[in-house]
């Protein structure tokens, strides 16, 4: 088994210094965050520079429903990876590949369905978002591809996801700064060369991730000699997706239900006309930059505790939480003093200096977020890690929290206060999804605690029995 290991290019998280492990494997995943970050900026500049304010506007609108869908992906993938990590740490690589050709099988099924349903209803969607008559069309046109290519969504995330999930961070991070390239390429092409429109940036996103995610396999069967797989684990198994599903699906519908909240924000902002639309359009460029290192640190948490909780080493996860959400409160007090500063500066890169208006509001949101980043920190170490746990359900009762608190805002504050409350939204919702993840942290501790005393959880028993409470 061990020169099986050494062949690949994995990572044992169980052992060694977590601060130094959690810095080792969450960089990596930022740069990659950072540069799909920046290349989804470009989409951005190139759109709202070549075509207007309206459409940007036009991108901008769609942000929510795309989060809300394509977000339900990223969650499923990952957690269709925590099996993976899980039987990884325990060392168990045979049933470990089982799961990753049960993840594609299902991969498979659930993008079907998704493109499908999903596509006939986005004309409708956009309606019921109150989407403004000006730019509903141009919402349309880039939405609709988007949608079309959720295959390459579950492609590029579902293997990325498994990648990491045997400790190897650096290698998806590759691939997404070459599609991150191609992208940029793409856009300047289908926009500035053929003339496209809005639906220009919405082809070379698709293709870009269509693109990583072939690299992604290419490299996988490759390199990971660990994966290489015999018949009977290529077949698919109703244990091992049920499985699959009681984590991925729990953390897919975290994603969809909170970014309920944010289409009812974004619902509202539609409301307050194009101008704000095209304001919170351009400062969620810049936020989502700045947020980039929570993404990573909770990346990071979730294949951390999968790992660890496998090698039945619990106390090393506590540990990484606290150096984690110490790495995060610091960064967020430095994320504040720039925005705050500086902040005013970024919205000049989606729209003309004349463009005043959009410039105030969209500073005022960064602003507003960017106060409470510490609430941010709690929420995706914590939420990830209890996830790496295999507490996947949990996900979804703070995901409720956090459609609760941007629905307040905005069916009660924003209709009242106008775009001024539309930066308090993210706060509250994190703040109320803090109140339930903290106590739910200790609460799966204290039960993992309690199962390894059990004589039955010896070995094997100890990950089947964990799964079957996910189950339940």
């Amino acid at each position: 088994m061990k020169k099986e290991v050494s062949k690949s290019p994995v990572k044992d998280m169980t052992s060694g210094s977590p601060v130094k492990l959690i810095l080792g494997f969450a960089i990596p995943m930022l740069l990659g965050m950072l540069f799909q970050q920046f290349y989804s900026m470009v989409d951005t500049v190139i759109v709202g520079r070549c075509l207007g304010v309206d459409a940007l506007a036009s991108v901008g609108s769609t942000g929510a429903i795309n989060f809300m869908v394509n977000g339900f992906v990223i969650g499923i993938c990952s957690g269709f990876a925590i099996p993976v990590a899980q039987r990884f740490g325990a060392k168990d690589y045979k049933d470990m590949r089982r799961f990753v050709a049960n993840a594609g099988w299902l991969s498979v099924i659930f993008a079907v369905i998704m493109t499908s349903v999903i596509s006939l209803l986005t004309w409708n969607i956009l309606g019921w978002m109150h989407t403004p008559e000006n730019i509903i069309q141009g919402a349309y046109n880039y939405i609709l591809f988007i949608f079309l290519g959720i295959p390459a969504t579950f492609l590029y995330n579902m293997l990325a996801g498994i990648i990491r999930s045997l400790g190897d961070s650096r290698t998806p991070v590759y691939f997404l700064v070459l599609s991150s390239a191609l992208n940029i390429g793409l856009d300047l092409f289908f926009i500035l060369v053929v003339g496209t429109g809005v639906e220009g940036a919405a082809y070379a996103t698709v293709i870009s991730q269509a693109v990583s995610g072939m690299l992604c396999f290419l490299y996988m069967k490759k390199k990971f000699q660990i994966l290489r797989m015999e018949k009977d684990e290529l077949r698919f198994s109703w244990n091992h997706g049920k499985i699959l599903c009681s984590m991925g699906i729990p953390m897919g519908l975290q994603y969809s239900i909170t970014a309920i909240g944010s289409v009812i924000i974004q619902t509202a902002i539609n409301s307050l006309g194009s101008v704000a639309v095209a304001s919170v359009a351009a400062a969620q460029k810049v936020t989502m930059l700045f947020c980039c290192p929570f993404d990573a640190l909770g990346g990071t948490m979730a294949t951390y505790a999968g790992q660890n909780v496998g090698a039945k080493k619990l106390d090393r996860i506590q540990q990484g939480v606290k150096s984690a959400t110490w790495l995060g409160i610091g960064y967020s007090l430095i994320a504040f003093v720039v925005l705050y500063t500086a902040g005013g500066i970024f919205p000049m890169l989606f729209v003309d200096a004349s463009q005043t208006v959009v410039i105030r509001q969209a500073h005022q949101y960064m602003i507003c977020e960017s106060m409470f980043y510490i609430l941010l920190t709690f929420v995706n170490v914590w939420r990830f890690t209890i996830q790496g746990l295999g507490y996947s359900s949990f996900a979804v009762l703070a995901g409720v929290c956090e459609m609760v608190g941007r629905g307040l805002v905005g069916f009660a504050v924003v209709p009242v206060f106008g775009f001024a409350a539309v930066g308090f939204a993210s706060p509250l919702a994190w703040l109320l999804a803090d109140c339930f993840l903290v106590p739910a942290f200790h609460h799966c501790i204290r039960k993992l605690r309690a199962q390894m005393k059990d004589p039955e959880s010896e070995g094997s028993g100890w990950l089947q029995k964990l799964n079957k409470e996910g189950l339940a």
